[in-house]
């Protein structure tokens, strides 16, 4: 972390706003320039608001946009809380309830406009769980919620992996297990031998690769670092970023975390890269899952 780093404010509120207050003229049918002149902004300011290139949003004006674009009012509080945290100095951003909201959930959004991930994880990805996998973990971690709500809470987690599976340009995802996760059980055997029986054939698509981290691999660079995932976002024509990377870690309860400096990306990124380069390769870790699953069966 730089000092530079250390003075400005974060950039993932603004941008998750931008992304939002974009989406939401657009579902209206409304132009810049039309949305602009109603709330009484130049063209100029509501491109740069989202463009997430201001970094000081005032609060009132993401109102007006919010009334405008019938925003629902929970939403809208969030939005504005967004504007407010756009001038939050720090070196790291952490979110908790405030984004828990399924219609304005911070981590799901940034998935979702996400062009890769690279993720470490000692459990199975939420993105690659199946639904009894998902929800023997959900009802042991929410153990005081009603059935009802952790079937929605199961069902939102299927509907997000469609950003994986579908046909039209789905994300690219490379998941680092580590081999404790075949041997950690989750629901069950039976679950446990679906769910990487699942993760070996889903493996196969061209956008998903599955790689196990195993024991005999010892510790990357000497330290128990724990599960992370990057964030990409793409390039634009010039091939420059369209958004910065981000590292990200589950808060598990607490706040997430989100790391945004180019010394905290690349950092992680060679993280990934040692883990990788000690890993299985694809085929050989889609027969492990498939040795572990049949002893699940046994």
């Amino acid at each position: 972390m730089t000092n530079d780093d250390a003075t400005e404010p974060s950039t993932l509120p603004r941008r998750q706003l931008a992304r939002f207050l974009r989406e939401k003229r657009e579902g209206v049918g409304l132009s810049i320039a039309k949305a602009a002149a109603l709330v009484e902004l130049s063209q100029a300011a509501l491109q740069r608001i989202e463009a997430a290139k201001t970094q000081k949003v005032r609060a009132v004006d993401v109102q007006a946009l919010c009334d405008l674009y019938e925003v629902p009012k929970a939403a809208a509080f969030d939005a504005v809380e967004l504007a407010k945290q756009s001038r939050v100095t720090s070196w790291y951003s952490a979110f908790a309830g405030l984004y828990s909201d399924p219609t304005f959930n911070m981590h799901v959004e940034l998935t979702a406009a996400a062009r890769q991930l690279i993720s470490y994880q000692e459990i199975v990805l939420g993105l690659l769980q199946t639904p009894d996998y998902a929800r023997a973990l959900i009802s042991d971690f929410y153990r005081d919620d009603c059935p009802e709500n952790i079937e929605r809470r199961v069902e939102l987690r299927m509907r997000r992996q469609s950003i994986i599976t579908r046909k039209a340009d789905p994300v690219h995802l490379e998941l680092l297990l580590h081999e404790s996760a075949l041997h950690r059980v989750v629901g069950g055997p039976r679950v446990m031998a679906a769910q990487l029986r699942h993760l070996a054939e889903i493996g196969k698509r061209p956008n998903i690769s599955i790689r196990i981290h195993p024991f005999s691999a010892g510790y990357a660079r000497g330290l128990l670092h724990g599960p992370f995932v990057i964030l990409k976002f793409g390039t634009g024509a010039k091939g420059t970023p369209i958004e910065p990377p981000l590292v990200y870690f589950e808060g598990h309860g607490k706040p997430d975390i989100y790391l945004e400096s180019a010394d905290d990306y690349r950092r992680y990124d060679e993280l990934a890269s040692t883990v990788r380069s000690t890993s299985h390769d694809e085929v050989k870790s889609r027969d492990l899952l498939r040795r572990v699953a049949r002893e699940y069966e046994a």
